[in-house]
């Protein structure tokens, strides 16, 4: 205990403790440089993941533009009567025209009760006389056949509304229960005929407690369409559309289909030819080139700054003694200067700015179309400062889209066996996608652990150092402090000394 104690300047006079802490604060200083350092790493680790969130929403941008054919297939359509046709382009590049003529949509099966049931709302349906069971439901499909079938499960807890919920959200059918009439419908969720077999299917049916037979309903729906006993018949069977097609007669299980990437909505029968035509929406086409061009240059103008920024290395990051003694103001302006230039010089994305230039300058070989954006009305800014950005002549790129808008899909997007021939926009994903996996190399994710990633396993490593000279400085006050402690005893010791000599020698005489 007693090696310990501390005394702080009674004996001497002296003010042990500022001295201590004066005597420290030079101590501290190359563990405040420690300090500073890591501080500095993760600015620098937060300002690449920053340029990666930029490389990825330039990635998103091309994915969601230029790169999709969607993009290129936007046209102005017209139909000579909207009320019985309507269309719609999905996917098709090309301008497309002609007639349709609607001979008879498509139908849905239906079915309904061929007698009231003693049915209610109210009770379960276990207490009405309906054994627990597993229905059977099967229905045509979208794909105009008849599915394998859905089972339906009739527990203790069921009651007509829970069942009838359980059939409309896991089948091919909407079932309706009349509770006044006690009656039940049942129609198919799609249109169409299955040809041979009915479009619904009902089981099990024909015994006691069974819920079809409970329901009064048949088997299926061509059972029921076919009854003609009193009040029948009691269904209908499903039907395709029937249209003639630029003069060819054809059908179709559903009213919407696609022909040519072009889809077709059947609204009402119509003896007479339904005209359509197609115009390229230029532009929708241009708008989308505009938006990609823009953002390219906004990241591009984004790295060339972040690689151009001044280094102020007389502006360290502050230790909180030095915040302390400044105000808000002062400290804002300081670290704006202490964080510039993170990145300056960096060799990733110098490398990436490099590659993306190149990307797209280089002409795409085996299109039937443009080869370069130069064709395209899209050229390198004369001003070299600008780092590359990309400058539109927006007649030149209209009068190109009008032209031949797959060829400028193609130029974008196509998919090549190298570099050299794929499109531009892959290419640039490419490097982007390159790109972003170095700097997680070097910085990792928001949510990456810090040991998978290189300025992670720095910081770590900056981590250790200063706990290791934290735990010295504490060796090292101790030791001034023991120091400063025998000194002050000494001096004691000797002032006790002096008195007892004084003392004495007072004494004496």
């Amino acid at each position: 205990m007693a090696s310990n104690m501390r005394i702080g300047g009674l004996a001497s006079g002296m003010d042990i403790d500022q001295i201590v802490t004066d005597l420290m604060k030079a101590e501290r200083i190359p563990l405040d440089k420690l300090t500073q350092k890591k501080q500095f790493l993760e600015w620098q680790r937060d300002d690449y993941r920053e340029m990666n969130t930029s490389l990825l929403e330039l990635d998103t941008q091309i994915f969601d533009g230029v790169f999709k054919q969607g993009s290129y297939a936007k046209k102005t359509i017209s139909v000579s009567d909207p009320a019985a046709l309507g269309v719609k382009n999905i996917n098709s590049t090309v301008d497309f025209s002609g007639t349709v003529q609607v001979d008879t949509l498509a139908k849905a099966a239906t079915m309904f009760s061929k007698a009231s049931s003693t049915i209610n709302t109210t009770d379960k349906l276990v207490a009405q006389g309906i054994t627990a069971q597993t229905l059977t439901i099967k229905a045509i499909g979208k794909d105009g056949k008849l599915d394998q079938g859905v089972p339906i499960e009739i527990t203790a807890d069921d009651t007509i509304g829970t069942l009838i919920d359980k059939i409309n959200k896991s089948t091919g059918v909407n079932a309706y229960f009349d509770e006044q009439k006690g009656t039940l419908s049942i129609i198919a969720k799609n249109t169409g005929d299955v040809a041979g077999t009915a479009e619904i299917e009902l089981s099990p049916s024909g015994n006691a407690g069974d819920f079809w037979t409970a329901m009064n309903m048949h088997s299926d729906n061509i059972a029921a369409s076919t009854d003609v006993s009193a009040g029948g018949p009691f269904g209908s069977v499903g039907a395709n559309a029937a249209l003639t097609y630029n003069g060819m007669p054809i059908e179709r299980f559903s009213n919407t289909f696609t022909i040519n990437g072009v889809e077709f909505n059947l609204k009402q029968e119509n003896t007479g030819n339904v005209n359509f035509s197609s115009s390229t929406d230029t532009d929708a086409i241009l708008d989308t080139i505009v938006k990609f061009v823009d953002k390219y240059n906004s990241v591009i103008e984004k790295v060339k700054n972040e690689l151009e920024e001044k280094r102020y290395r007389d502006f360290q990051p502050l230790t909180t003694e030095q915040k302390d003694a400044m105000n808000e103001k002062d400290i804002e302006r300081w670290e704006e200067k202490a964080r510039s230039g993170t990145l300056k010089g960096d060799t990733i994305l110098s490398g990436a700015l490099n590659k993306m230039r190149m990307d797209l300058s280089t002409a795409v070989e085996g299109v039937t179309g443009a080869t370069q954006l130069a064709e395209l009305g899209i050229t390198t800014s004369s001003n070299y400062l600008e780092g590359g950005k990309l400058v539109i002549d927006e007649d030149k790129l209209k009068a190109a889209i009008t032209a031949d808008p797959n060829g400028v899909y193609e130029l974008f997007a196509k998919d090549g066996s190298s570099s050299a021939t794929d499109g531009l926009a892959r290419r640039l994903r490419d490097t982007i996608k390159d790109t972003m996996n170095n700097i997680e190399t070097r910085a990792g994710k928001s949510y990456s652990v810090n040991n998978t990633f290189t300025l992670g396993r720095n910081l770590d490593s900056i981590d250790d150092q200063i706990i290791r000279f934290e735990d010295r400085l504490l060796q090292v006050e101790d030791r001034y402090w023991r120091q400063f402690t025998a000194m002050e005893k000494a001096i004691q010791r000797s002032n006790e000394q002096a008195m007892f000599m004084s003392q004495q020698f007072g004494s004496g005489m």
